[in-house]
């Protein structure tokens, strides 16, 4: 057993024997079931399907069961999934954003027409409140106004993510009107495999944990939220955006959304970190980090947002200058 680098969420083991490889996964957030099961389905029904790269197969216990719970663990829950021959991209590699975007387009094409039998176990992005009950908007003023002690250096920082939750929640129902389906919910570098013998090309998507039903744009949305902070943004996006498009066009008010949604994801980023603390499952230094980093990050996205959209639309027909 060889552990894998990063995850905040789960342990990633790669597993060797006479020659035969999987990823034993470890859930390290959560004991719910449901929210496996749902994942495991979706991923089940892709593996049926002719794509342009890989997805994880869950392989399946004697007992026909696609995870176990670990005495050994504290009662975690883990899963062995195939091996998918590939690569995480090397940093400075830019050359494979967009095969990452038709890999991503393909995905979003092909999510719209799955149909899981169990109830999603996330809601959508936008429903903040409900998926983070301890993070109230009194409990986020009060962090600022009155920062616990590990955090009153942060209370201007921590002003800028109150005022930008606040502004989100502000402008939900205009979310809510923008089409829907299954999204993966979690696409970044960190979260897929490109081919080793060509390695500007998408070999496979992996960690499909927070898989659900949500705005479509949020697909992108995510995505590009993580490419605005590289240091040739300018390319990247564009690459990202040329091999998206070639399998999606979103509307022009799905475009429009995309820089509120990126607020979103960046927000749903504070508030999971946020509760984390909370409830002691991290260390103050640890939302410390998330703190300093998203607080730069907001108002930069905010000169970003007329270059953005002038990338986004600049294809559609009408839509240009």
């Amino acid at each position: 057993m060889r552990k894998q680098p990063g995850g905040w969420n789960n342990t990633t083991y790669i597993v060797e024997k006479e020659g035969r490889r999987a990823v034993l996964r470890i859930y390290n957030t959560h004991r719910d079931r449901h929210k496996i099961e749902f994942e495991h389905e979706v991923l089940q029904k892709l593996a049926t399907m002719s794509l342009l790269f890989k997805v994880p197969s869950p392989i399946l216990t004697s007992a026909g069961e696609s995870l176990v719970q670990l005495e050994d663990y504290n009662d975690k829950f883990a899963c062995l999934c195939t091996y998918i021959e590939g690569d995480s991209p090397s940093e400075g590699n830019s050359d494979f954003y967009e095969s990452f975007g038709e890999a991503a387009g393909v995905l979003s094409v092909v999510l719209a027409d799955v149909n899981p039998e169990l109830p999603a176990a996330y809601l959508p992005y936008y429903e903040l409140g409900q998926s983070y009950p301890l993070c109230t908007r009194g409990t986020i003023r009060e962090l600022y106004l009155n920062p616990p002690e590990p955090f009153i250096d942060l209370a201007e920082e921590l002003k800028i993510l109150s005022d930008t939750v606040e502004k989100i929640e502000n402008s939900m129902w205009k979310l809510k009107r923008l089409p829907h389906q299954l999204v993966h919910g979690d696409l970044n570098a960190s979260n897929l495999l490109v081919e080793i013998t060509a390695p500007w090309q998408v070999a496979g998507l992996l960690d499909f944990e927070f898989c659900k039903y949500d705005v479509r744009a949020m697909e992108p949305a995510v995505i590009l939220s993580g490419l605005l902070g590289n240091a040739e943004k300018d390319v990247v996006v564009r690459d990202f955006w040329r091999g998206y498009s070639r399998q999606v066009r979103l509307s022009i008010d799905e475009i429009q959304a995309i820089p509120m949604l990126i607020l979103l994801r960046k927000m749903d980023v504070f508030l999971h970190f946020l509760t984390r603390y909370l409830e002691g499952t991290d260390q103050a230094v640890v939302l410390r980090e998330q703190v300093k980093r998203l607080s730069v990050e907001v108002p930069r996205l905010a000169g970003d947002t007329d270059w953005l959209l002038g990338i986004l639309v600049e294809d559609l027909p009408g839509e240009s200058e």
